[in-house]
Protein backbone atom coordinates (compact mmCIF):
# COMPACT_ATOMS: atom_id res chain seq x y z
CA UNK A 1 0.00 0.00 0.00
CA UNK A 2 2.99 2.56 0.94
CA UNK A 3 4.43 2.03 -2.83
CA UNK A 4 1.04 2.96 -4.00
CA UNK A 5 1.07 6.11 -1.63
CA UNK A 6 4.53 6.88 -2.91
CA UNK A 7 3.57 6.78 -6.54
CA UNK A 8 0.73 8.35 -6.46
CA UNK A 9 2.36 11.48 -4.58
CA UNK A 10 4.98 11.83 -7.35
CA UNK A 11 2.41 11.70 -10.10
CA UNK A 12 0.30 14.58 -7.96
CA UNK A 13 3.27 16.89 -8.11
CA UNK A 14 4.29 16.02 -11.43
CA UNK A 15 1.20 18.06 -12.40
CA UNK A 16 2.57 20.93 -11.48
CA UNK A 17 5.22 20.89 -13.73
CA UNK A 18 3.00 22.52 -16.07
CA UNK A 19 3.93 25.99 -14.51
CA UNK A 20 7.77 25.61 -14.86
CA UNK A 21 9.67 25.94 -18.49
CA UNK A 22 9.77 22.63 -20.02
CA UNK A 23 13.72 22.30 -19.90
CA UNK A 24 13.24 18.71 -18.57
CA UNK A 25 15.42 16.25 -19.96
CA UNK A 26 13.41 14.30 -22.14
CA UNK A 27 10.13 16.82 -21.43
CA UNK A 28 7.44 16.10 -20.07
CA UNK A 29 7.77 12.22 -19.62
CA UNK A 30 11.34 12.76 -18.12
CA UNK A 31 10.05 14.66 -15.63
CA UNK A 32 6.98 12.16 -14.42
CA UNK A 33 9.81 9.63 -14.45
CA UNK A 34 12.04 11.93 -12.18
CA UNK A 35 8.80 12.49 -10.14
CA UNK A 36 8.14 8.66 -9.78
CA UNK A 37 11.17 7.03 -9.12
CA UNK A 38 12.80 10.17 -6.59
CA UNK A 39 9.31 9.18 -4.67
CA UNK A 40 9.65 5.98 -4.95
CA UNK A 41 13.56 5.71 -3.77
CA UNK A 42 13.18 7.92 -0.27
CA UNK A 43 9.77 6.32 0.64
CA UNK A 44 11.49 3.24 0.40
CA UNK A 45 14.53 4.20 2.45
CA UNK A 46 12.78 6.03 4.70
CA UNK A 47 10.59 3.12 5.55
CA UNK A 48 13.20 0.67 5.16
CA UNK A 49 15.67 3.05 7.97
CA UNK A 50 12.52 3.13 10.04
CA UNK A 51 11.74 -0.42 9.92
CA UNK A 52 7.53 -0.24 9.33
CA UNK A 53 6.38 -2.59 6.79
CA UNK A 54 5.46 -1.82 3.53
CA UNK A 55 1.66 -2.02 4.32
CA UNK A 56 1.44 0.22 6.88
CA UNK A 57 0.24 3.58 5.85
CA UNK A 58 -0.23 6.62 7.45
CA UNK A 59 0.46 10.67 6.97
CA UNK A 60 4.07 9.86 6.94
CA UNK A 61 3.92 7.65 4.46
CA UNK A 62 2.91 10.49 2.28
CA UNK A 63 5.46 12.85 3.66
CA UNK A 64 8.31 10.51 3.36
CA UNK A 65 7.62 10.81 -0.90
CA UNK A 66 7.95 14.81 -1.30
CA UNK A 67 11.44 15.23 -1.02
CA UNK A 68 12.17 12.82 -3.02
CA UNK A 69 9.79 13.87 -5.97
CA UNK A 70 10.98 17.24 -5.40
CA UNK A 71 14.68 15.95 -5.57
CA UNK A 72 14.02 13.89 -8.59
CA UNK A 73 12.28 16.84 -10.96
CA UNK A 74 15.37 19.14 -9.82
CA UNK A 75 17.66 16.55 -11.00
CA UNK A 76 15.66 15.88 -14.43
CA UNK A 77 15.64 19.68 -14.84
CA UNK A 78 19.19 20.35 -13.85
CA UNK A 79 20.21 17.69 -16.24
CA UNK A 80 17.57 19.37 -19.39
CA UNK A 81 19.03 22.84 -18.40
CA UNK A 82 22.34 21.41 -18.79
CA UNK A 83 22.16 19.62 -22.01
CA UNK A 84 19.99 22.97 -23.59
CA UNK A 85 22.88 25.47 -22.48
CA UNK A 86 25.25 22.84 -24.30
CA UNK A 87 23.42 23.06 -27.38
CA UNK A 88 22.89 26.58 -27.59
Amino acid sequence: MSALIWFTVGVALWHFTVFVPDKFWGGIVGAFLGAVVGAMITGFIFYTASGDSMGDADLVTLIAAIPGTLLGLAAIYAIGARAEARAA
